[in-house]
């Protein structure tokens, strides 16, 4: 009988240290976040002037909106099509996991000294939010919020 409770309970052991093995492991922020985002919504300040496939939009050029944050052998480089269709180029890079750095941007957007930071308020595989630290002065001086999607 003895053995029987010492087999029952070392098949429960490697039962339980193979599951806990098999956990799906998450993929750091800088990985999740290497991809190409379009627009989904946009918020100047607490009014939504864009939703994708509204009707209503009060900036549908925000349809042309495109992030896009490449890593290559270490080399963080980013492109970003404004809402005026506007291309920039540079570096980008995250502090923490919770803010996404734009510089060396080229030609340097309006007021932004070549560098826009955001927080990153939420991502997971195919979307993230994100919220500019500094006003836009494209968009009337108002700190705007861009949830963004892969594909």
């Amino acid at each position: 009988m003895r053995k029987s409770y010492a087999l029952l309970w070392c098949s429960m052991m490697m039962l339980g240290l193979l599951a806990a093995g098999c956990k799906k492991k998450v993929a750091p922020v800088s990985e999740r976040i290497a991809k190409a985002w379009t627009a989904e919504s946009v918020k100047h300040g607490a009014t939504v002037v864009y939703t994708r496939g509204g009707s209503g939009n009060i900036e549908a050029a925000y349809s042309g909106f495109r992030l896009t944050l490449t890593n290559s052998g270490g080399t963080k480089t980013v492109s970003l099509t404004d809402v005026d269709g506007k291309t920039f180029t540079g570096n980008w890079d995250l502090e923490g996991d919770t803010k996404l750095v734009l510089t060396n941007l080229t030609p340097p957007p309006t007021g932004t000294g070549g560098k826009i930071e955001f927080t990153i308020s939420g991502l997971d595989d195919a979307k993230v939010v994100l919220t500019r630290l500094t006003a836009s002065p494209k968009t009337g001086g108002t700190i705007n919020e861009y949830t963004l999607t892969n594909p």
